[in-house]
């Protein structure tokens, strides 16, 4: 006689919550049931917290951190407030560049002398910078006089070291000598000189400074005088200069001569500039 199957074949389409959680206790993460391994996985995600997924493909922070975001807004902070910096340093120091010429040229006294010099004057355009050490003899609208000493640590040489005083007394003196009450105006320019009589200057970005001794070098005399007819002019004297450094600047600055080659005088050649 058949042996009657008494197995239920009718399929289950669901497992209810208590063997689901009775299955899945057994199961690690590997998804074999090894119950003593799946016990100790749950314990610790209950220490440590549930694992993320992460998509290789996106873009986001697998632990869910903002550090990124927030260096790149740091950095575009950092930008604005650099170019910001700028832009007002700029304008800073050409506003008190204007408040110095201005000085100079409504109220002569020591302190607006000096500001002047410290942080330079508008002149052609720009601006002239001074030598950072200097001195002031006299500013005073009563005597109509303003007399002050600098000190050049950055001229290589005797023809810059006048090239560029000259611009500088120009641009102080021209200034000053705007004031009604100013008619005379003297700039001394001194040197550090070693034994051997070289001119030194600052070396190493001005970290050293010169140690020779300081002795002058070249003075300028600005004056201004107002003839009969209202017009005012502006005259320059140059004193301090040795017989070498008048040389040096005769044959620096001296213009091309022609010289006739021909007896045709409108046939020349021309010197040329000496070096």
């Amino acid at each position: 006689m058949a042996r009657k199957d008494k197995t239920d074949l009718s399929p289950r389409t669901s497992i209810s919550a208590t063997e689901a959680e009775e299955l899945f206790a057994k199961v690690d993460n590997s998804g074999h049931a090894n119950e003593d391994s799946a016990q100790k996985q749950r314990e610790r995600r209950k220490l440590k917290g549930h694992g993320v997924e992460v998509d290789p493909l996106s873009s986001d922070d697998p632990s869910g951190s903002n550090v990124g975001t927030l260096i790149q807004k740091a950095a575009v902070v950092l930008v604005i407030l650099f170019l910001g910096g700028i832009v007002f340093i700029q304008f800073y120091v050409s506003h008190v560049r204007s408040a110095n010429t201005a000085n100079l040229s409504n109220n002569v006294t020591v302190g607006t002398v000096a500001d002047a010099l410290k942080g330079g004057v508008e002149w052609g355009g720009g601006f002239t910078q001074f030598p950072p050490s200097f001195s002031v003899q006299e500013a005073d609208e009563n005597t109509g006089r303003i007399e002050v000493s600098v000190v050049d640590t950055t001229s290589r040489n005797d023809l810059v070291c006048f090239s560029s005083s000259q611009i500088q007394a120009t641009a102080f003196s021209v200034n000053s000598l705007l004031n009604p009450d100013i008619d005379t105006v003297i700039y001394h320019v001194n040197v550090h000189m070693s034994e051997d009589g070289q001119m030194q200057r600052n070396s190493l970005f001005g970290y050293f400074k010169p140690t020779g001794d300081i002795k002058p070098f070249i003075t300028f005399i600005w004056t201004k005088t107002t003839t009969s007819d209202g017009e005012v002019r502006f005259n320059c004297t140059i004193t301090g200069l040795d017989a070498n450094l008048q040389h040096l600047l005769r044959d620096q600055i001296m213009a091309q001569v022609p010289e006739v080659k021909t007896d045709d005088p409108r046939e020349t050649t021309y010197t040329q500039y000496r070096r």
